[in-house]
Order: C-alpha cells, then sequence, then structure tokens
C-alpha cells in the first residue's frame, strides 16, 4: 500500500468525526513502559469518545511489528527507527506523515529522542499547532542522564513554538520554566491517571496460598535506573530480621539477567520472585498490588509514576526514592521517602519501619485515566481553534 492511498483511507475515515489528532511517540504497546501506557491510556479514550478521531505514529526499529495497525478506534503508524541498536530513534518518515496528514494538531510525547525534534519541526514547517508533553523520565546511562538539560536547551527554539507544554508534576513546570526562560502560563499540567479496578476483599488473594511472611514489591521497568538492585540489597538485610518475608520484582525488560545473578550471589533467590503482568491486565494487576504489604520504589528519576499511583489508590504502604515525583508524592503525605543512595542496611531499616508502622496517608482523590483525557482534548481544541 502507498503513502499517499493510506493518508485518502485515513481522510476518508476521519471525515465529519470532529478534530484530527495525530499523537507522535517513539515507542507504542506492545512494548512496555510509562510513555507507552500514557499514550494508550488517553489516546483510545479520546477516540472513543468520538469527539475526535486519533492516529499513533510511532516507530519500529527490528521489523517485527506491522508498519500499521488497530488500537481499538486508535490507528497506529510505524516507521523505521535508526541505528536499529541504540534508542536514539532518528526517524526521518515521521515528516511526510505530518506534512500531508491533515492534523488539526500534533501532540509529540516524550522529548527523549530524535523523534521530538523532527515532529516539532516538521508541524511548525507546515504550521499544524503542536503541543509537547515532557514526561520527564530517566535513564540508566548516567551520560544520557547528564545530556537532559542541554538536550532541552538545544530543544528550546521549537518548544517555545509549540501551543502548549504539559506537564505530569508541579515539580516540571517549576524546572523546565526557569530552565528554558519559557512563561509559566504556557504550561498545562495534566497528571498521569489511575484506573485499576478495587479488587473484592475476599478475592484478593485467590489463587495464592497465604503466607506468614510480608510480601514487598518493587514496581516498573527492569531498568538499571529504575532502582530494583537497591531493593534486592536492601531485601537481604530485611531477610535477616523477616526470614518468610519475600519480593516480588513486578516487570520485564533488559536487566532482568543482573538482577537475577544479584539476588543469587546475596542468597535470596528462593524469596524473589521476578515476574511482569501483562499490561492490559488491570484486573490482574489490582489482584496482585492488593497481595503486597509494601510497595518500594527507588528509581533514580520519575515524573509522576503510575505504579506509585496505583499503589496509593489501593491502600497500600508506599516507600519512595526522595527527589522528583517520588518525592512530590511524599511531600503530600502519601509515602514516606528515604535517599535512594542510602547504604542497603539503612534502606532495610526503613522498609522494617513500614511495615510493622505503615505512614497513615490522608484521603486523596487521584485523577482518572478519563480526567487525563479530558483535559487533553480541551487542550486540542483550544490549540486547533475549534471549541466543542
Amino acid at each position: 500500500m502507498t503513502e499517499s492511498s493510506t493518508d485518502d483511507r485515513t481522510r476518508e475515515r476521519h471525515d465529519g468525526r470532529g478534530l484530527k489528532v495525530l499523537m507522535v511517540t517513539p515507542r507504542y504497546l506492545p512494548e512496555i513502559g510509562g510513555v507507552e501506557r500514557h499514550v494508550h491510556e488517553v489516546a483510545t479514550r479520546i477516540a472513543a469518545s468520538g469527539e475526535a478521531a486519533v492516529t499513533v505514529l510511532t516507530t519500529v526499529r527490528d521489523g517485527r511489528l506491522a508498519s500499521l495497525g488497530r488500537d481499538g478506534e486508535v490507528e497506529i503508524r510505524r516507521v523505521a527507527a535508526h541505528p536499529r541498536g541504540r534508542d536514539w530513534m532518528f526517524a526521518p518518515a515521521i515528516v511526510p506523515v505530518i506534512a500531508n496528514g491533515g492534523w488539526d494538531v500534533v501532540h509529540v510525547q516524550s522529548y527523549h529522542t530524535l523523534v521530538a525534534p523532527l515532529a516539532m519541526a516538521a508541524a511548525a514547517r507546515r504550521r499544524i499547532p503542536y503541543i509537547v508533553t515532557f514526561h520527564g523520565g530517566g535513564h540508566s546511562q548516567r551520560i544520557r542522564n547528564q545530556a537532559r538539560r542541554g538536550q532541552r536547551a538545544l530543544l528550546r527554539p521549537l518548544l517555545v513554538r509549540a501551543a502548549a507544554l504539559v506537564a505530569l508534576a508541579p515539580f516540571e513546570i517549576d524546572t523546565y520554566s526557569a530552565e528554558l526562560r519559557i512563561g509559566r502560563e504556557r504550561f498545562v499540567l495534566i497528571p498521569n491517571g489511575v484506573d485499576l479496578p478495587a479488587p473484592a476483599a475476599a478475592d484478593a488473594r485467590n489463587g495464592t496460598p497465604v503466607l506468614a511472611g510480608p510480601l514487598i514489591a518493587s514496581v516498573g521497568r527492569l531498568e538499571r535506573y529504575k532502582g530494583h538492585q537497591r531493593v534486592i540489597a536492601a531485601f537481604a538485610h530485611v531477610r535477616a530480621a523477616e526470614p518468610q518475608a519475600r519480593l516480588w520484582i513486578a516487570g520485564s525488560g533488559p536487566y532482568e539477567a543482573a538482577l537475577r545473578r544479584q539476588a543469587a550471589d546475596l542468597g535470596v533467590a528462593d524469596a524473589v520472585e521476578i515476574s511482569a503482568v501483562a499490561a492490559g491486565d488491570r484486573a490482574e494487576m489490582a489482584r496482585r498490588l492488593s497481595q503486597v504489604d509494601l510497595v518500594v520504589l527507588l528509581s533514580d528519576f520519575e515524573t509522576n509514576p503510575i505504579a506509585a499511583l496505583e499503589t496509593i489508590s489501593l491502600g497500600r504502604p508506599l516507600l519512595v526514592a526522595s527527589g522528583s515525583g517520588l518525592g512530590e508524592l511524599a511531600d503530600r503525605g502519601l509515602a514516606r521517602a528515604i535517599d535512594p543512595g542510602i547504604a542497603p542496611q539503612q534502606a532495610a531499616a526503613a522498609i522494617m519501619r513500614e511495615l510493622h508502622d505503615p505512614l497513615e496517608r490522608p484521603a486523596v482523590a487521584l485523577p482518572t485515566w478519563d480526567d487525563c483525557a479530558a483535559g487533553l482534548l480541551a487542550l486540542y481544541r483550544r490549540a486547533s481553534g475549534r471549541p466543542r
């Protein structure tokens, strides 16, 4: 199928359906991550509302995923990214898709790769309103983290032309507004949502033996910057005080083999489970998290962590790393925080305290994914000059 015939089909399908929105993101489901999850949740909801037709434009590096697909009412288009073995995501085929699609608004999700400048420049050239969501985030390579500020500075000429800049957490507005010399009024706060179903109390432990020891969980993609290795190191000391304690590392990713070796070297492999819940199985994730006595998130950097919000929504105790979006949750009284760089013995002591004397959290209404999608749809209308 040619590019022009695909665009013709897209225009025909979108006729009469309100706004025509293109979300541009480096990766999308079935690849796993916070940005991938965010885009799926909001894109499918906005498309299902019938008030906008949504296309997700993303990349593929290894040819395993089809160039065209669907996720409910959302059209998925994938273009090749180079180089294949790296995450730079140089994808020049993004440009003609943006230029020739007749979009009312382009939403760039995540600034970390070469996808963002290509998409912003293409939209600016065609005078298409574009919106950018930063999605903060960390990286397992220290040099990539150190380069983030310079990366944002290089993007400033394109960021200042955006119709709006979306932050997931208040600290992003504080940091990026000052750093980029962009007025705070240009930023819009639209946090991630929570959609886990509340499992029935009688079913929370269905299918799982009730064991005497506490169950601790560390949730997130298996990357070094996520800090799972810190939790395993502390868990070895927890076991000295709680011999029946268990640890669930909930996720998948390239750091799995290293985490398994660490657990074996520390002599706790028999008490450490490393497994992921399927991205779309929200009921199973709710069931598993409801069994947990404590969730520990010691990531180097998080913006508005979905795992933490889901933990709070289920009423489970939460211990987090100080700083970034995790620290903001602690500042609100929703979690206890520790310095992620402290010694494993100290981290273990903090874990034991939270197991036996958990923080009493204030009642709080967390945003839902419906809230997030509604906020973005209103923003699209303003940016495109097409009120409802």
